[in-house]
């Protein structure tokens, strides 16, 4: 699987780490921060699985279609834990969930395809 055909998850994906573990860090400095453990876990859980997803299809890893499925669960899971902190006002969280939604959507196509 060459990586070009690829190039929209992958950019999908680095968007979503870079997003997640903004949104970690901006999490920390929440007043609140102790009720935002389970969302600073998942944004970095997503971070990471979503950087290792970008490096596999870079490297046009015949494992892709596998590591894209995990992702596309984890993904979703931060945005519906991002979302609930959204709906409460929090920017970061907002921004997160669209990058993860995003993230999952353009790796459902990339699984599709494989």
């Amino acid at each position: 699987m060459g990586h070009q055909k690829f190039q929209q998850c992958i950019q999908e994906c680095l968007a979503c780490a870079v997003a997640c573990s903004q949104c970690a860090i901006e999490c920390l400095k929440e007043a609140n921060v102790k009720e935002l453990v389970n969302c600073i876990q998942l944004d970095l859980e997503c971070a990471a699985i979503c950087r290792s997803a970008a490096e596999l299809m870079s490297l046009g890893s015949e494992y892709s279609y596998y590591h894209c499925s995990s992702c596309v669960e984890v993904c979703n899971a931060c945005a519906e834990e991002c979302e609930k902190h959204a709906a409460m006002g929090m920017e970061h969280c907002r921004v997160c969930a669209e990058a993860c939604r995003k993230c999952a959507t353009a790796c459902e196509e990339m699984i599709a395809v494989v």
